[in-house]
């Protein structure tokens, strides 16, 4: 029952954690990488497609993009599917090909996303307290039915909080070096 219980809140957190680690990877650096566009969908004959279903994302140089559609008329819908985005990047098409240059980052605009970063990061540490607290009420309602003793729930939720503080450092460690990598220039 406790073994279950403590696997649960172990897998919630790898998940939220792995769900963190995906929102940082949306938050632009001035670096181009393919996963910049993955959360941006195309209409694809009347079907929203996520873009990296309809052309091949590739990276041409540190600060290009360039994005080969399967079919020669999906040119205008990515290209415009990129502008809509909340990302702010103009994409230039020549032929078939779409390069999306990415633009560096001002000072200003530098510090507005580590501000997000940083909101990111605390919702992520919530995610993970609000995972123990689920499960320290699951062992008080185990205590409460009387199928474990207060000893083992103590023991218990010692192994909880150690998840809980391993998972928070973890949080921590992605959220230093995604600043990092935003403040450099």
């Amino acid at each position: 029952m406790i073994d279950e219980i403590q696997a649960d809140a172990k897998s919630r957190m790898h998940k939220s954690i792995d769900s963190l680690k995906h929102e940082f990877a949306k938050i632009r650096t001035g670096r181009a990488t393919p996963s910049l566009l993955e959360h941006i969908t195309v209409d694809y004959y009347g079907n929203a497609t996520p873009l990296n279903q309809v052309a091949k994302v590739a990276i041409e140089d540190a600060r290009t993009l360039s994005i080969t559609p399967w079919e020669k008329t999906m040119v205008g819908a990515i290209e415009k599917a990129i502008m809509t985005s909340d990302l702010g990047l103009n994409p230039a098409t020549s032929g078939l090909v779409i390069r999306v240059p990415m633009p560096p980052l001002t000072e200003e605009r530098r510090r507005d996303l580590v501000k997000v970063v940083r909101q990111e990061a605390e919702n992520g540490r919530v995610a993970i307290r609000n995972i123990r607290r689920d499960a320290n009420n699951d062992l008080k309602s185990l205590v409460k039915d009387k199928e474990i003793s207060e000893d083992d729930e103590r023991r218990a939720q010692d192994l909880i909080q150690k998840l809980t503080d391993q998972s928070i450092a973890d949080v921590d460690a992605m959220l230093a070096q995604k600043e990092k990598e935003l403040m450099e220039i």
